[in-house]
């Protein structure tokens, strides 16, 4: 595979070739099926770690599919009178897909890598030559304004969005325009924005040859291409994140000091927010020396939003600096150029005090309350995606928390949420376990300490009594007294409540 280039770009007035192309690839199975099909698992998931070598073997044959995708997905030129069989050639070179190379061969000018949309849809996810497969993977600093295709970080912003129908989104900082397509699925109107006019370009091949409609696409950092007047239901970003001493790459480095940009991202989301309307972000958040990392993100949190932060990763410093020296290929060039990168990042690092940087994830809902809950955590482990309908119900059961005083609590009737088990640990032979954990199979697959009386209370409720009936009958069981019991108790319920342990019945 080549290195990533600015190759000029196929043009987007032409939508008649563009569902010509669209229709030739359909036919020769040029899918994310197609691919793992074709490829075998091993060598389709060598791609994802940028690893060619397996595909171009499997791709050795003359039929449709392999001509496709050492054409389009693996930048390798292929004859013209190849390509001829299952591609209108010159109709593609008019409108700028295909490029003559050479005197009997045709290469493509963009990458196209096939992606299963989530209802099984077949997309075409758009990039810079080079950028389709496994992300960066090196890229050098030369291409500055490259166009990435689909990582990792952007299947999981995609994976964590509520996915409920809405009449206006918007996607900020849309790169080769997968958030975009996603949206267009649920939202009649779809506004992407990026800084990089090559990006608004792509995003519109993305949406076109994926068949989708066409976005309003504005350029501009941030919320400047946003009206004043202008409010929506859905705001997701994956913008460039990463804390960098400099801004030498437009995909990832945001230009601001430390952490800012993910700072002014999300205070600037609240007021562009219709009541109700989510605001979902990944981000990247400095732990500074003599401050709570949590403080910290609670600062950011606009008003009248409540807000489900969730950090997923921490690295120390200098794992961080190398991870994104690596990512711009700097450990392949000049040693001393690399050393003095190096250095840039810690001596910015130290300047500010950072000791560490967290990933994660970030989810507003516009409420309009005086008292929003706002919770920030710590989740490194395994999730099971998507997660959509998980979040939307985190904030679900935020609301009916708040409505509810604990007397009101005690009132209701709750259900023990589906695939949750229950492990005790203690010592062999012991009459009591040392404690009991609640562990979920589902969503956020969570696990928490319980004790004894709330074990005993999630593993009864099925809807048919009250939380406090049940925990009189608990009472009366362990020799408690009934009263005490409901004062000390309604706080596990909330917990096991907002966790998803518990639904209201």
């Amino acid at each position: 595979m080549s290195n990533a280039t600015q190759s000029p770009l196929p043009s987007v007035g032409h939508p008649d070739v563009t569902a010509r192309l669209r229709e030739a690839l359909l036919a020769a199975s040029f899918t994310a099926d197609g691919l793992l099909d074709l490829l075998g698992a091993p060598a389709y998931a060598a791609l994802a770690r940028s690893e060619t070598v397996p595909a171009l073997r499997a791709t050795r044959g003359d039929t449709p599919l392999e001509t496709l995708v050492r054409l389009f997905l693996l930048q390798q030129p292929v004859p013209h009178a190849r390509a001829e069989h299952v591609l209108p050639v010159h109709v593609c070179v008019e409108a700028g897909w295909l490029t003559r190379s050479g005197t009997d061969d045709v290469a493509a000018t963009v990458d196209v890598r096939p992606f299963g949309g989530p209802d099984g849809e077949d997309w075409f996810i758009v990039s810079d030559l080079g950028c389709a497969v496994g992300g960066a993977g090196g890229i050098g600093s030369s291409a500055e304004g490259v166009v990435l295709g689909v990582g990792g970080a952007s299947t999981t912003l995609a994976g964590i969005t509520v996915r409920t129908p809405v009449s206006t989104a918007l996607d900020l900082g849309t790169g080769s325009g997968i958030q975009a397509l996603h949206a267009a699925r649920h939202a009649t109107r779809v506004t992407a924005t990026d800084l990089n006019p090559r990006a608004l370009h792509i995003t519109a091949l993305t949406l076109s040859l994926s068949g989708a409609p066409a976005a309003d696409l504005r350029e501009g950092s941030l919320f400047e291409p946003v009206r004043d007047d202008e409010t929506f239901d859905l705001i997701v970003s994956n913008p460039p994140f990463v804390i960098s001493p400099r801004a030498r790459l437009t995909y990832r480095d945001g230009g601001m000091g430390g952490d800012d940009l993910c700072r002014s991202l999300v205070q600037g989301a609240g007021e562009r927010l219709n009541v109700g309307g989510f605001a979902q972000f990944l981000a990247n958040w400095q732990h500074v020396e003599g401050e709570d990392w949590q403080d910290r993100l609670r600062s950011w949190v606009p008003r009248g939003c409540d807000a489900w932060i969730v950090q997923r990763e921490v690295q120390d410093i200098t794992q961080y600096a190398e991870l994104w020296l690596r990512d711009a290929g700097d450990h392949q060039g000049d040693p001393a150029e690399y050393r003095a990168r190096y250095d840039a990042w810690l001596d910015e690092f130290e300047a500010r005090k950072v000791k560490a940087v967290g990933f994660g994830w970030i989810t507003l809902r516009r409420t309009g309350s005086d008292e929003p809950t706002i919770t920030v955590e710590e989740w490194p482990h395994p999730v099971e995606q998507p997660l959509g309908d998980t979040v939307r119900a985190h904030f679900e059961r935020v609301d009916h928390l708040r409505e509810h005083d604990d007397a009101a609590l005690l009132a209701e009737s709750f259900r023990l949420a589906a695939e949750v088990v229950q492990e005790q640990v203690g010592l062999p032979g012991a009459e009591d376990p040392e404690h009991v954990v609640l562990r979920q199979n589902r969503g956020m697959r969570r696990a928490t300490k319980v004790d004894t009386i709330g074990a005993g209370f999630a593993g009864v409720c099925d809807g048919s009594l009250s939380a406090g009936r049940i925990l009189d009958a608990i009472a009366q069981l362990v020799g408690e007294d009934p009263v005490l019991l409901r004062d000390r108790t309604p706080a596990q319920i909330r917990l096991l409540v907002e966790q998803g342990f518990l639904e209201p019945a």
